[in-house]
């Protein structure tokens, strides 16, 4: 099997899935679809179960009731003995994650060593849909229950911590479980289609590499915008901003492909090592270098549309709230031979125009053109909201007279071209944690780089009193982002309407 991509029987051997959180949103957005869509595909087992763990007082009856109702209208159930098969799987516990170490079957821990017992030869996946402080609690409490076996692994969500020494803690804490090989940090970037599609485009044909360097490439814009605000977030939001929630993890993850060198191999520790190397290759943006390389902006209303101050809120508005970023573009750059002088432009906003996350490798101009008009060739791989690549060639405008050109996107949209359903990032990322395959996910030596380069900048943007700079709601961001490009001569990649 590749360790890139899994086949349908690779995560059909049987396994126990225990879910904390598993009655929360991503649960019932994300994992739970995911998780029918593999029972539907025959990538799960007979026997496979997932068991939610909450603070719900649920009974199994109760949950797949909630599963049933808030669940069956985003599935399409084309069978319904499937459904009443993928809802056979589902149980859930009770447990008091707190109670870890006191008595086992008030706090519910009981329960669920109950469940699990005879079931040692199963894999065992503790999956953590939840808050990163319950990270170290939670698996303290697996442990003092006796439920880690060496065929157990966990899974943790995102955000890890927000800064190097809390993700080291995080990562103390769990690494004193469980092994390395057994922790799957997750980001649901890596399981969408395109990005596996990049390492492919890269390395699987050969008339990329050799225009793939410092040579031909003028630079890389890696931008991923969202149309919404921060209704109802916005605590989370005034403590996270931007580059926590989105930089550190998504962008960075996109940027390592982007920039990775060739793996002597499809291996599952090959291109996690080439990934870190990017990490640990980028420049460092300290003190007042911030205020050259990078801009961050905050919604304000504009077309009936709430600025970030006026959303709706658990927590009043505070000095945080003004402080916090809902837009920050970078201008970074990974100091090493192929990308020497090449900057890799990072952009991510709440309130844009157009929700989409995409990769733009903009290609030098021809060396001379003996045509007017022309225009660098671009290629475009698209993540969202539909999954593709586009390459951006010269073409003549048909007609008679003095030739015209015109860019023409030679395009490979995957839902139009592969008959095949693409999967969702989740289902994907789930049946490698199923499969035992960490190429995916994040190493732990891979988090702390990020955060090593991510520290300064929200060091430099905390010791300044400047406020992030104000962008009508609906737009492209504040000024200063265009700014950043247009000093050079560039400028950002929208998308055509």
């Amino acid at each position: 099997m590749s360790p890139l991509s899994t086949s349908p029987e690779s995560g059909s051997h049987t396994a126990d899935l225990v879910v904390f959180g598993g009655t929360g949103d991503l649960s019932m957005r994300k994992l739970i679809p995911a998780l029918y869509h593999s029972d539907r595909d025959g990538r799960l087992s007979p026997e496979t179960r997932v068991i939610a763990m909450s603070r719900g007082g649920l009974t199994d009856a109760d949950f797949r009731g909630k599963v049933d109702a808030e669940v069956r209208d985003q599935v399409p159930i084309d069978d319904p003995a499937v459904w009443q098969r993928f809802l056979g799987r589902l149980h859930h516990v009770s447990v008091d994650v707190g109670d870890h170490g006191k008595d086992a079957d008030r706090s519910g821990w009981g329960a669920l060593t109950r469940l699990l017992a005879g079931h040692e030869q199963r894999d065992r996946v503790f999956y953590l849909a939840s808050p990163p402080r319950t990270f170290g609690p939670f698996c303290r409490g697996v442990d003092e229950a006796g439920l880690v076996t060496p065929r157990s692994r966990v899974v943790l969500e995102k955000p890890l911590g927000n800064d190097l020494p809390s993700a080291q803690r995080i990562n103390d804490e769990v690494g004193a479980i469980f092994g390395e090989h057994q922790i799957f940090r997750i980001d649901h970037y890596l399981g969408k289609e395109t990005v596996q599609n990049l390492l492919v485009l890269r390395f699987a044909n050969a008339f990329l590499e050799p225009i793939w360097n410092s040579l031909w490439i003028d630079h890389v814009q890696i931008t991923a915008a969202e149309t919404v605000g921060t209704p109802g977030r916005r605590g989370y939001y005034d403590h996270a901003g931007a580059l926590r929630d989105m930089v550190q993890n998504h962008l960075l993850q996109l940027l390592t492909l982007t920039a990775m060198e060739p793996p002597a191999r499809n291996d599952r520790e090959a291109i996690r090592d080439e990934k870190v190397k990017v990490l640990q290759a980028l420049r460092p943006i300290t003190g007042t270098e911030a205020d050259r390389f990078t801009v961050r902006g905050q919604y304000v209303e504009a077309g009936g549309m709430p600025g970030y101050l006026d959303e709706p809120a658990s927590t009043p508005t505070t000095e945080a709230s003004r402080r916090v970023e809902t837009f920050t573009a970078i201008r970074a750059e990974v100091k090493n031979w192929r990308w020497a002088g090449v900057p890799f432009y990072l952009r991510t906003g709440k309130r844009m125009p157009h929700r989409r996350s995409e990769i733009v490798v903009q290609f030098k101009d021809v060396p001379h053109s003996i045509f007017p008009g022309g225009a660098p060739n671009r290629l475009v791989l698209r993540l969202q909201p539909e999954e593709g690549i586009e390459l951006h060639i010269m073409a003549k405008e048909p007609g008679a007279g003095e030739v015209t050109l015109k860019p023409v996107p030679m395009s490979l949209s995957f839902g139009k071209t592969f008959t095949a359903r693409v999967p969702e990032a989740y289902e994907r990322l789930l049946t490698d944690v199923l499969a035992g395959n960490p190429t995916l996910f994040m190493r732990r030596d891979e988090v702390e780089a990020a955060w090593r380069w991510i520290d300064p900048i929200l060091a430099a943007w905390e010791s300044s009193a400047e406020l992030p700079e104000p962008y009508p709601a609906g737009t492209t961001g504040p000024a200063g982002a265009h700014e950043l490009l247009g000093r050079s001569g560039r400028a950002w990649h929208e998308e055509e309407k």
